[in-house]
This record gives structure tokens, C-alpha cells and sequence, in this order.
């Protein structure tokens, strides 16, 4: 899980913010079926895992600024659609500012009903709320269970299938 974390990381360094983005949305999927009985991902489990690990981030003087569920909408229509806009979404859009584009940072902020959120800050939080919820859970029994079918890099194959090269499975 720690390696697929590091890639995320990588991507942000290296500027790959769609790549950054898409896996980021799809970390409470990931957490929230690994940290299930059946293994499986659920927009409910999305929801609840989001607002224990990553909504408190997203609070501001005038209330949440983002919720589980909305996250899961734009997930949805960004991963499926390749749209920032769903019909479900407590906003019209959400919007990523690059970092650096601006001298200010601009950051869960609505501007017009358009969320906008710095994608850098947001990949970020999102890593650090899978760190956090990983402390918690990995010593389980229901976690070891789930997270050995979980897809990995194997750096010198994975017998008996494949030998001596790397592969992901």
C-alpha cells in the first residue's frame, strides 16, 4: 500500500496531476473495501471512510466544504465520465488549481458554485488520510485478509506465473 502511496507522490513531483487526481479519488475506494467484511467498495463505504479521514480537512468558518458524498460524485463523474460535473454534486463544478499558478494559494474555496480546491494540497491529504487510516487497521486480521488480494508490484515477478522481471497483480 506504502508503494501505491509513493506513486501518488511521484506523480505530484513530477507535475501528472490527471494521474495524481484519478488515483486520489479512488484511495477511499481502496481503504474503504480493504477495511470491509467483504472486501468489496460500496459508495457507502467511500462516504464514511472520506468523512473520517479526509472531510475534517475540508472545514471551514462557514461550514464543510467537502463531503464524502460530494467526493464520491465527482469521483463518479471523473472516473467515468471524465467530467468535474455531477447532477448529485452540492456544486456546479469542482475546479484544480495547479500549484504555482497563482501567487496565492486557492484552496476550498466556492467561487460561483464552482469548488475550487488546489489539486497538490488535495492528492496530499488524501495520501496523508490513507497513512493515518493505515496505522489504524493494518494489524488486523480483516485488513492482512482483504489487502493479500490487493493488486501490487512484485520487483522480481510472481511465481509461478511470471519470474525474474518485474510485474503488477
Amino acid at each position: 500500500m506504502r508503494d501505491f502511496l509513493d506513486q501518488i507522490e511521484a506523480s505530484l513531483d513530477s507535475n501528472l496531476y490527471y494521474v495524481a487526481l484519478f488515483v486520489s479519488l479512488a484511495i477511499p475506494d481502496i481503504c474503504g473495501a480493504i477495511d470491509s467484511d467483504n472486501g468489496q467498495a460500496t459508495m457507502g463505504k467511500y462516504v464514511r471512510w472520506f468523512d473520517k479521514y479526509i472531510a475534517p480537512r475540508y472545514r471551514s468558518l462557514r461550514g464543510q466544504v467537502l463531503t464524502g458524498e460530494d467526493c464520491y460524485f465527482f469521483r463518479c463523474s471523473m472516473l467515468h465520465q471524465g467530467s468535474s460535473q455531477h447532477p448529485g454534486s452540492s456544486y456546479s463544478r469542482v475546479l484544480f488549481i495547479e500549484p504555482g499558478a497563482t501567487t496565492t494559494v486557492a484552496h476550498r474555496c466556492v467561487f460561483m458554485g464552482a469548488l475550487v480546491i488546489d489539486v497538490r494540497i488535495f492528492c496530499r491529504d488524501i495520501i496523508s488520510g490513507a497513512y493515518e487510516w493505515l496505522e489504524e487497521v493494518e494489524d488486523s486480521e480483516r485488513f492482512k485478509r482483504n489487502f493479500s488480494k490487493f493488486m501490487r508490484r512484485y520487483p522480481q515477478g510472481l511465481a509461478p506465473y511470471v519470474v525474474g522481471v518485474p510485474v503488477i497483480g
